[in-house]
Order: structure tokens, then sequence, then C-alpha cells
């Protein structure tokens, strides 16, 4: 289980998370939704130990982590795949892949581990040899997302893992992350845009605005409320 109680977290003068309590259950998938600007990035920062905490209290199972430095919480078991397509651009896809699974606990072989994932997503096995800047913004998100889940964490932070990508795309990118999530029992938090998407997939959604939690539900009854399609309305 993953807790967060009264988070706050700074830069500078500004305030980007403000006292945000929520509780992510041991194999769930918790959605994190708003426009740009409303913290959900911070928030997702601050948990894997990138952002440091303004106030508040992080806990992975139990255990306090508030002050555990970022590479020890991935050795925890914790993985996060950032917004931007955050990947070594001058490597191919096979060496990002062999980087990634370098770094913290990992329950799987390597050749096992990768396999497993040219088998989900072939075209990076077509694409092995080729340095990671020539894909194409979907084939690098796939990258990124194999990057984040070839050790098998048991936690799971997506920050806008849809951002800027087709829509045949991002049911190829949904449909691993829903599938990853039922076969490793992972704790996985999505921070996105798309509303009516991750509250699908989700188990339970918040709504941030500002910094702050302003609803929060599970993601069935806040999609039956309309919740998604007033989202929408303020990103248009």
């Amino acid at each position: 289980m993953l807790e967060l109680r009264n988070v706050q977290v700074s830069y500078g003068a500004v305030e980007a998370v403000r006292d945000v309590s929520i509780t992510a259950a041991a194999g769930s998938m918790t959605a994190i939704l708003r426009a740009n600007g409303a913290g959900k990035s911070s928030l997702l920062r601050a948990i894997s130990g990138v952002a440091p905490l303004r106030g508040g209290t992080i806990l992975m199972n139990s255990q306090d982590i508030s002050k555990v430095p970022a590479e020890k919480r991935a050795k925890l078991g914790l993985a996060h795949a950032m917004e931007g397509r955050r990947l070594f651009r001058q490597l191919t896809v096979e060496d990002n892949l062999k980087l990634a699974w370098s770094f913290g606990s990992r329950k799987t072989p390597l050749p096992a581990a990768i396999d497993d994932i040219y088998g989900r997503f072939p075209i990076l096995a077509e694409k092995a040899k080729v340095q990671a800047g020539y894909l194409s913004g979907g084939q690098q998100q796939m990258v990124i997302l194999s990057c984040a889940t070839i050790r098998d964490p048991d936690y799971l932070l997506l920050d806008e893992p849809s951002l800027g990508l087709a829509p045949i795309i991002v049911t190829q990118i949904y449909e691993f992350i829903t599938g990853y999530a039922r076969r490793s029992g992972a704790t996985v938090v999505i921070a996105e845009q798309m509303a009516t998407l991750a509250l699908k997939v989700s188990d339970r959604g918040y709504v941030l605005r500002r910094g702050k939690v302003v609803l929060e539900g599970e993601s069935k009854t806040l999609l039956a409320d309309g919740i998604a399609d007033s989202l929408s309305a303020t990103y248009l």
C-alpha cells in the first residue's frame, strides 16, 4: 500500500502540492486527474524522491520513506516513468532496457525480461539496435514503459503516458499498463489529463486543483457522476 499524508511540495515560494492525502491500495490502479499545472507531476516526483517534501509523510507498506533518497526507493521496488519521454536517446532500444534493468531490485533475469517486453511490443524487437532518439513518439513511450516495468516494480508511477500520442498508440499503451497491473499485482498510480481513459482502467480517482485534492472516489462512481466530462471541458 502507498499512503500520502498531508504532502506538501514547493519550488521556492511556489506551492505545487498542498496538504495532499492519498491512499493507493496494494494491487490497485489509482488515477490522479487534472490539467497541467495542478500539481500532478510534482506529486509523483515527491513519491519517487525526485522532488523534496516541504511537509507531510509518504509510506510504502507502512514504512516511512519521506527522507529516503530516490535511488534507494528504486531498490525498494518503486519505478517512475516521467512525463516528456525521458530516455537515453543516443543509446539503442536494447541498451536502454539493459540500463533500466541494472537499477534497483530485479525479479527476472535480463534475457527473459527483454524477451517478455519484445513479446508485448514486437516493434521494439525490430528496433532493438536503433538509437532511441530515432524512434517515433509512440515507440519511445513503449521504451519508457518497458524500462519502468522491466524490473517488475511493486510500485509504478506513470506521468501522462498518453501525452501527444495517436489514439491507436494510446490504446496499445493502456493495454500494456492494465495487463502489467493485472499480472504483477503492482500498485499503479497514473497522472493523466485524459480523465475518461484513466478512470475506466483505474480503481480510484483523485482530482487536483491548484495542488490540492478537491474530489476523490471510486473511479466507476466518478465516471457515472460525469466528472470526466466536466474535466475534459476545462481543457478545451
